[in-house]
C-alpha cells in the first residue's frame, strides 16, 4: 500500500500582499466612496467659483474707478491682483480637501474596518503609505485643473472691462501648477492629523485650527517676534508664498515657502507613522 505525499505549494513571486495591491485596494475604496466626489466636487465648485467672483469684483471695482477719475493702482488695486485670482479660492478649498484626508483614515478607525486593513497587510505602514499617494495624487490633480479652469473661465469676465491677460505673466503658469502641491501637502496633512486623533471631528477642527484659524490669530497679536518669526512659517502662510508671483522684500520666496510647507507636513506624517506603529488599533 503506497502513501501519498502531499506537498505545499511553493511561495510564488507576488503573492502575499505587496505595496502595488495595497496601494490598488486603498484606491478602490477611496473611489467607491460617494463622499470622495462630492468632497472633490465641492472643492473644485469652491475654488472656481471664488475665483470667478474675485475676477469679476477686482474687474467691475477697477472700473468704476477709473469712471471716477482716479487710479486704481493708487487705490491698492492693480493687475497684479487680477493674476491672483486664478488661485484665490485655494484658501477655501484646502478646508475641503484636509478634511478629505482627514476622513480618509479617521473614517476607518472609527467603524472598526482599521482592524481588517491591518490583518489584511502585514506591514502596519504600507496602509498609510498608499493612503497618503493616493489622496495627494487625487489632490494635486483638483489643485491644477481648478486653477486652469478658473483662469480660463475667467477671461471672457476680465475681457468685458479690458483687462483678460495670457499664460505668459511672469511665474503665472508655475503659481497654477504648484497650487496642486499645495492642496496635496495640505491633503497629507489632513490624513497624518486624522491617523494622529483617530477621530474624523476633531481631526477636522484640528486641521481648520491650523491653517486657518492660528493664522489669523498670530496676524493679530502685534508683536514682532511673532509677526516676524512665527506668521510667515504657519502652514498656509508659507504655502501661499509657494504660489505667490512677487516677493516683497523680507518674504519668504516660492521655494523656501514650499520647503516650510513640506516640512510642517513631513513632521505630522511622521508623527502618524510612529503612532501607526506603536499603538494599538
Amino acid at each position: 500500500m503506497s502513501t501519498a505525499t502531499m506537498n505545499k505549494p511553493a511561495h510564488t513571486a507576488g503573492s502575499g500582499v505587496n505595496f502595488a495591491r495595497s496601494l490598488h485596494s486603498e484606491w478602490i475604496k477611496f473611489t467607491t466612496l460617494r463622499s470622495t466626489w462630492i468632497l472633490l466636487a465641492t472643492t473644485m465648485v469652491v475654488m472656481i467659483g471664488i475665483g470667478l467672483l474675485g475676477a469679476w469684483g477686482m474687474g467691475s471695482g477697477m472700473e468704476s474707478i477709473r469712471e471716477s477719475g482716479q487710479d486704481p493702482a493708487a487705490m491698492g488695486m492693480d493687475e497684479s491682483m487680477l493674476h491672483m485670482m486664478a488661485t484665490g479660492g485655494i484658501d477655501f478649498g484646502q478646508l475641503i480637501i484636509g478634511a478629505l484626508g482627514v476622513l480618509l483614515i479617521a473614517s476607518e478607525y472609527s467603524t472598526g474596518m482599521i482592524r481588517s486593513t491591518m490583518t489584511a497587510v502585514p506591514g502596519r505602514l504600507s496602509p498609510l503609505a498608499a493612503k497618503a499617494v493616493v489622496v495627494a495624487a487625487v489632490a494635486a490633480v483638483v489643485g491644477i485643473v481648478s486653477s486652469f479652469a478658473t483662469y480660463f473661465l475667467s477671461q471672457p469676465i476680465l475681457a468685458s472691462y479690458g483687462l483678460d491677460y495670457g499664460l505668459d505673466v511672469e511665474n503665472f503658469v508655475q503659481s497654477l501648477l504648484l497650487s496642486g502641491v499645495y492642496l496635496a501637502l495640505v491633503a497629507l496633512m489632513g490624513l497624518a492629523v486624522g491617523s494622529l486623533l483617530r477621530n474624523s471631528a476633531g481631526g477636522i477642527v484640528t486641521l481648520v485650527a491650523l491653517l486657518l484659524v492660528l493664522p489669523i490669530v498670530a496676524s493679530i497679536l502685534q508683536f514682532d517676534w511673532i509677526q516676524d518669526g512665527v506668521v510667515p512659517y504657519l502652514p498656509s502662510n508659507a504655502g501661499r508664498q509657494m504660489l505667490a508671483l512677487q516677493i516683497a522684500d523680507g518674504d519668504l520666496t516660492q521655494l523656501q515657502g514650499g520647503l516650510v510647507m513640506a516640512a510642517w507636513t513631513a513632521v505630522l506624517l511622521a508623527a502618524a507613522a510612529v503612532t501607526t506603529k506603536t499603538r494599538d488599533v
